[in-house]
């Protein structure tokens, strides 16, 4: 795995291990313990902030909130028993397509 791939992967360990093991006063835990209808609410409050940090072009507020937003999506993850290595997984594969479509371009200009 790569650097933020292990970033990733540490974050979504801890969750899980929250997940597995109430820890008193946890924001995780309390997550958990309400269910996945909470989980989804912070999901779309935090992508609706999201949108609001990049409309309003502060990077400091951007950034905040897309950690946000990806820690509550971590947390969903977690909640439906999707592994983080299956996103990554798919992202390299997604990443890959994007790639081998800039060579088809490139060559198609190129003929």
């Amino acid at each position: 795995m790569e650097n933020t791939d292990l970033v990733l992967k540490e974050l979504y360990d801890v969750i899980l291990s929250r997940k597995e093991e109430f820890i008193e006063g946890s924001y995780t835990c309390y997550l958990f313990s309400k269910g996945l209808d909470k989980i989804l609410k912070k999901c779309g409050e935090e992508c609706s902030e999201t949108i609001i940090a990049a409309k309003n072009g502060n990077k400091n507020e951007i950034i905040g909130e897309v950690a946000d937003l990806v820690y509550h999506l971590l947390v969903m993850m977690a909640e439906c028993n999707v592994d983080i290595t299956e996103l990554i997984n798919e992202l390299k594969i997604r990443s890959n397509k994007q790639r081998n479509l800039k060579v088809i371009k490139e060559v198609n200009k190129n003929s």
